[in-house]
This record gives structure tokens, C-alpha cells and sequence, in this order.
């Protein structure tokens, strides 16, 4: 769970006006950004530890984007986006990549959809002919189509049919957002799925795909310059379209509480969980921007085994095997605060429920240690070296806030609003998001109580970005 939280963290870099700079803030990852005649968004970040390169190419649309009625549509779109273009054959994409020692894949969250290519550095040319061609060449056929949505389909079994801690946070989602789509699973409802046909996809193809609604990062051992000849050669040529602004409904207030069961015959260690609707670095409903103090909050109650939570139920009182919390800030708009735990054997969800509450009342009538506060901006601040490492993971970062309606400005800036954050902000935050406020509770349980810990345990933490890779 610890390196869970580190990892969502580092991804959580993004936008805000909690604070003012009076100088311009140096880019976090090194990175250099620019934009092409035809609103393609290019970010590079230079890395010459290996002659290797990683191609990410963005779009600003997700399963939020989808027609009522057409659930899956982004998702399954990302999986005909390999089928064959004016140019290539179907699967050839992947073939040419295989070809050259590289590897490739994508995903689809609520917000955006991502393609992605590692590769040797003098293979950037072939991978960026490749992705440029298929944003504006694709072809949709029926041939093509309809075994692939069986395909999506086994997906469907596999990942959330087959897995019941993906079952029940099926079902948290609706629970949780009333008319909001992030509601609905990004992988889409399985009878949506089935309907699913090629004027559907290709209406989402003409719609999302441009390249004024893309963001290109390229990292690894690359210039500036070789990037931006290369982006304007590919990718120059294709043409801007008017994509229409993305539209989220607003959410009507929740006015009672909601509990979620599911109780599964493959469930061998119970789980309990607690959602609660926040704000998000984009979502403010014009009240006071309080993303980076939940940020804060998340790390002082759930951040690894000086948390307040871990110490309280794990340590303390030892009914635990592990308690953690999450926030999810890079949302277009709104998003939620969680919390989890897994109880120890012989210790019931409801006891777990009651100790984090009980947790969560002490904080909220005695507050935080300004030590707490700060040791969390620090572990939080200080997480951004491990995502320096390596080459995919700050362009996860760079692009989840470029998607989410952030700039290259805001995350360069994200250390600093942190470590601006006060004790009375995360105080304050605290009381905005749990006092008084429904929540949605989520408890896995085994179908046979007889049958706990016969098995390693569930995930601790439900998928919070929404992403389908």
C-alpha cells in the first residue's frame, strides 16, 4: 500500500491557485514544451542515461466524453485504433514496433486516452509515422469491429467479471456520483457494450481525435530540436477540427448515506471502504481551492506507516493488517477523498468502520500536530525524485495534468503549493470533506464467513484513476 500511495502522489501533480509564485518556477522534470500550428501540445524531456525513447501521444477525451447509451465507446475505440488505417494493415502498428526491439500499449481513463511506444531512440521517426497516422487515417470496418468487441468483452470478464473487488467498485461508482459520468466504468456496462457499432466509434474517432485536443510527450535521449522536426514533419500536416468543449453535468447534493455489499464466493479476506466527493484541482464550485490541503490530509491520515490510520488500527490497536487513504485530484472536475482498511482475522468490517471513524472524529475535534503536516508536505514533496528515475512515469504525470485541463506552469509550481499548505488549510479541508458530508461505504465479504484467510487478501485500495490498460 505504501508505495500504492507513493506512486498516486507523484501522479497527482496538477493544477491549483492555492498560492502565488513571484517567479517562474524551474520545469519539475526537466521538460521543455511548445505547440504546432495545428494545436498539437509537444512536451520533451531529455534523458540520455539510455539510448532509448518513449512515445506517449495523448488525447483529451475518455469515457466521460461517451454518448449516453454508448458506455465503452473510448475504450473500445483505443483497441480498433490497432486495426488498420488507409496505410497499414490491421495489426501492422504493432508488428513494425515488435519488429524494432520496442514495446507498446495504451489505456483509457475517464479523462483522456493514451498510446504509448518504448523504444530504441533511433526508432523515434518510425513510432511517430506510425501514431501520427492513425490520429487522422483510421478505418472502421465491421469485419474489424465485431470480433473485437467480443474481445472487450472477455476483457470485461476478466478483469471485473472474474475479480470481486473490481465488482464492487462497479458498483461504488453510481453509488458514489448521482448523475456525474464518471458513474459509469470506464470499460463500459456489459449490455452497452454488446450494441456498440461503427457509427458509434467512428462518431467518437471524428469528434475526439485531432490534434488540437492531443498532448505529444516524448522522453529519453532526444533533443528539442530532433522532436520538434520530427512533430512537425508527422504530425504537422494533419488538420485542427473543431472539438467541442468538454461538458461535465453538475452533481446534485447527496443527502444520505449509501452502503455497498457485495458478498462473493472468491472472497477469502474482507474489505471495507469509505468514499467521500471532493474537489479536485479543476473543480472548485467556486468555493475556496482546498485540492492541495486535501493532498496534504491524504498523506497525513493514509501516507505509509507513520499515518494516522496505520498507526491507530495496525499498530495500536493491531485490528488491522493495513489502513490506508487516497485522494485523486487529477480529475477534470470533481473526484473523491477515500479510505480503507483490511481487518485482521476475527475482526469484523463494522469494527473496522467504527475505528476509523473514531479516528476521523478525534482529528476533527482536536485537529493536527503542525509536525504531522509537515513531514507529509515533505514525504510528498521529496516523492517527485522517484519519478525522475525512470522515462514513463513523468510523462504519466506531465500528461494526466496537460488532460485535465493543467499546465506545464501548474505542475512546475505543484512543490511549492504544497509545501505552502498550513496546518489551519488541512484542518479546515478536513471539516469541508468529512463533517456532516454522505459517504459511500464499500464492504467485501466472503459468501461463506467460514472461508476467511484461506487466500492472500484483495487489493487493499479500489482503482482510483479509472484507467482501463
Amino acid at each position: 500500500m505504501a508505495e500504492f500511495l507513493l506512486r498516486a502522489s507523484v501522479a497527482a501533480l496538477a493544477l491549483g491557485t492555492l498560492v502565488s509564485t513571484t517567479a517562474e518556477a524551474e520545469p519539475l522534470f526537466g521538460e521543455t514544451g511548445f505547440t504546432l500550428k495545428n494545436g498539437l501540445e509537444v512536451v520533451v524531456l531529455p534523458n540520455h542515461r539510455a539510448p532509448t525513447v518513449a512515445h506517449w501521444l495523448w488525447y483529451k477525451a475518455g469515457g466521460a466524453d461517451e454518448e449516453r447509451g454508448h458506455s465503452g465507446a473510448a475504450h473500445f475505440l483505443e483497441h480498433l485504433m490497432f486495426k488498420g488505417t488507409k496505410t497499414m494493415k490491421p495489426k501492422e502498428f504493432s508488428t513494425l514496433v515488435a519488429r524494432q526491439g520496442g514495446q507498446e500499449n495504451a489505456f483509457t481513463s475517464w479523462d483522456y486516452t493514451a498510446f504509448h511506444q518504448d523504444v530504441a531512440a533511433d526508432k523515434l521517426e518510425l513510432v511517430m509515422k506510425l501514431e501520427s497516422d492513425r490520429m487522422h487515417n483510421l478505418i472502421i470496418t465491421d469485419d474489424q469491429l465485431k470480433p473485437e468487441r467480443d474481445v472487450v468483452l472477455e476483457e470485461w470478464r476478466m478483469r471485473i467479471g472474474n475479480q470481486p473487488g473490481a465488482l464492487l467498485d462497479e458498483q461504488v461508482e453510481p453509488a458514489l456520483y448521482l448523475n456525474h459520468p464518471y458513474r459509469i466504468p470506464v470499460l463500459g456496462w456489459t449490455d452497452e457494450i454488446k450494441t456498440l457499432d461503427v457509427p458509434t466509434e467512428k462518431r467518437f474517432y471524428d469528434t475526439w481525435y485531432a490534434p488540437n485536443n492531443a498532448v505529444l510527450i516524448v522522453a529519453g535521449d532526444v533533443t528539442v530540436d530532433q522532436v520538434r522536426k520530427l512533430a512537425e514533419e508527422y504530425y504537422g500536416p494533419i488538420p485542427r477540427k473543431a472539438v467541442p468543449v468538454r461538458e461535465r453535468v453538475e452533481e446534485p447534493d447527496r443527502s444520505a448515506d449509501t452502503v455497498v455489499t457485495l458478498h462473493h464466493p472468491r472472497v477469502r479476506t474482507p474489505r471495507w471502504s469509505r468514499q467521500y466527493l471532493a474537489p479536485s484541482h479543476h473543480d472548485h464550485a467556486g468555493a475556496e481551492d482546498r485540492s492541495y490541503a486535501l493532498e496534504v490530509l491524504a498523506e497525513v491520515l493514509g501516507g505509509g506507516a507513520n499515518s494516522r490510520l496505520h498507526h491507530a488500527l495496525v499498530l495500536d490497536q493491531q485490528i488491522a493488517t493495513s489502513a490506508g487513504a487516497w485522494y485523486a485530484p487529477d480529475r477534470l472536475d470533481l473526484t473523491s477523498f477515500g479510505i480503507a482498511a483490511t481487518p485482521r482475522p476475527g475482526v469484523t468490517v463494522e469494527q473496522i468502520g467504527a475505528a476509523v471513524e473514531a479516528v476521523l472524529a478525534q482529528m476533527l475535534k482536536d485537529g493536527l500536530d503542525a509536525d504531522e503536516v509537515a513531514r507529509a508536505e515533505t514525504r510528498l514533496v521529496t516523492s517527485q525524485l522517484y519519478a525522475q528515475d525512470g522515462l514513463d512515469e513523468p510523462i504519466e504525470v506531465i500528461g494526466r495534468v496537460l488532460c485535465t485541463g493543467g499546465t506545464l506552469a501548474d505542475l512546475d509550481a505543484w512543490p511549492e503549493r504544497i509545501k505552502a499548505v498550513t496546518l489551519d488549510q488541512v484542518v479546515a479541508a478536513a471539516h469541508a470533506v468529512f463533517e456532516g458530508k454522505p459517504s459511500v461505504t464499500a464492504l467485501l465479504l466472503p459468501a461463506d464467513p467460514k472461508a476467511v484467510g484461506r487466500s492472500p487478501p484483495e487489493p487493499d485500495l479500489p482503482m482510483q484513476s479509472g484507467e482501463i490498460r
